[in-house]
C-alpha cells in the first residue's frame, strides 16, 4: 500500500472505481485524528464537513483537513488497515502522517 501525495489534492481523486479503496486520516479542529475508509476521499471529507452522511465523531468537532491517504486496498484490506490504525497510539499515527504526508485543501472551494 502507498500513501498519496500532493497530486491527490489537485482534484485528481474524483469518483473512484468501487474496488479501489482508501484509508484516510482527517485532522479535526481540536487536533484529534479520525481514521476511516472510502472509495472517494474528497467526497467523504465533504460529507464529514457538511454533516451529511458524516461520522458521528464530527458531531462535536469539525474536520479541518485530510492529513493522510493510503491507496491500493480492496474493501476488506481497507477495513483491516483502518482497524489497525485505530489501535495505534497518537504518536504512531503522527509518525504515519509524517511519513506519508501530503498537502490537501483545507476546505472545499465554493463553486
Amino acid at each position: 500500500m502507498s500513501a498519496l501525495r500532493g497530486d491527490f489534492a489537485a482534484g485528481t481523486g474524483g469518483h473512484m472505481n468501487e474496488s479501489r479503496w482508501f484509508v484516510y486520516m482527517i485532522q479535526a479542529t481540536d487536533g484529534s485524528l479520525y481514521t476511516g475508509i472510502t472509495t472517494d476521499v474528497p467526497r467523504r471529507f465533504n460529507e464529514h464537513l457538511t454533516g451529511k452522511q458524516g461520522a458521528k465523531y464530527f458531531q462535536g468537532r469539525k474536520p479541518e483537513k485530510v492529513v493522510y491517504v493510503e491507496e491500493g486496498h480492496d474493501r476488506s484490506s481497507a477495513s483491516r488497515r483502518e482497524s489497525e490504525i485505530k489501535r495505534f497510539r497518537r504518536e504512531q499515527k503522527l509518525a504515519l502522517v509524517e511519513a506519508g504526508f501530503f498537502e490537501a485543501t483545507k476546505k472545499p472551494t465554493a463553486g
